[in-house]
């Protein structure tokens, strides 16, 4: 039985990942704060060489809005604990799955693929940037089988509250809110849910290494997305923008999957409103 140690495994991403390997019959490992600091390379000491067959790495910081506030903290966790994970794997000959982020900043051209140029508008964004091409410099030069997953907007049941999907079901259905407002509603995502991007995951552990966006390939506006919610809820309230544009704000952008189905032989499962539902009614 191949034996797979989950960086993050309490988080969002982690826990589903946890169960769909369970399922799929690999010995599965969690490591999140509870048991090490990623920051700290000696919390690795744990585990025996070449124990693990794979790494699935989802550890690290995630919201923008503290990116600003404690840069170094993102730049700490998201780079150098990234640096202290593919140490281990190039120790220990383990394969490794790290899970980027969106990286292409406002679309030069769309769909968005692999090859689209790469940018950075906030720490976040550049932490993230500078761990997934370390990821490559050690996929190339160590020869690590490294795959690279960048997803666009993932979304599910659990997923914390400050996202925009929980944000907007939660205005929908608390009766407390007479009206759903968000600073904009003319910017366009493209949303992958939960389960399709752990089928990616799972696919990179045995597949092809390599680069893959991974999304749903069509973007929603966040009034479609307002509306929707309202109709799946049976709720109808009214809905209103504040006004406040966003600094750099994208109003369109979907992802390329050509690569990811041709190599890993993926593509999403779940439309988005069997998704919206699965999250309005958990």
């Amino acid at each position: 039985m191949k034996k797979i140690l989950v960086t993050g495994s309490d988080g969002f991403i982690g826990r589903a990942v946890m169960k769909r390997l369970h399922n799929g019959g690999f010995d599965v490992t969690g490591l999140d704060l509870a048991q090490g600091d990623i920051t700290d390379a000696s919390c690795f000491d744990m585990f025996r060489a070449n124990d693990f067959f794979h790494v699935i790495h989802l550890a690290g910081r995630t919201f923008v809005p503290d990116s600003w506030k404690d840069p170094g903290a993102f730049y700490r966790i998201n780079l150098m604990g990234t640096v202290n994970v593919l140490e281990f794997c190039r120790r220990t000959g383990a394969g490794l799955t790290y899970i980027s982020s969106y990286l292409y900043g406002s679309p030069e051209y769309l769909p968005i693929d692999e090859n689209h140029p790469v940018k950075s508008y906030n720490p976040y964004s550049h932490s993230k940037l500078l761990a997934d091409n370390t990821c490559q410099f050690y996929a190339q030069n160590f020869k690590l089988r490294v795959s690279v997953l960048r997803p666009f907007n993932a979304y599910g049941p659990g997923q914390p509250a400050h996202f925009i999907i929980p944000e907007i079901i939660q205005m929908v259905k608390d009766p407390a809110v007479k009206e759903v407002q968000v600073m904009d509603l003319r910017p366009k995502r493209d949303y992958v849910y939960i389960d399709d991007l752990v089928d990616a995951i799972f696919r990179t552990i045995e597949g092809e290494p390599g680069i893959y966006n991974v999304g749903s390939g069509k973007s929603i506006s966040v009034e479609d997305l307002i509306k929707t919610v309202m109709r799946l809820s049976g709720i109808t309230k009214p809905y209103m923008a504040r006004g406040a544009e966003r600094q750099n704000e994208i109003f369109d952008l979907y992802a390329g999957i050509d690569k990811i189905k041709f190599s890993l032989g993926w593509q999403p499962k779940t439309s988005f409103e069997e998704g919206l539902g699965k999250c309005i009614t958990p």
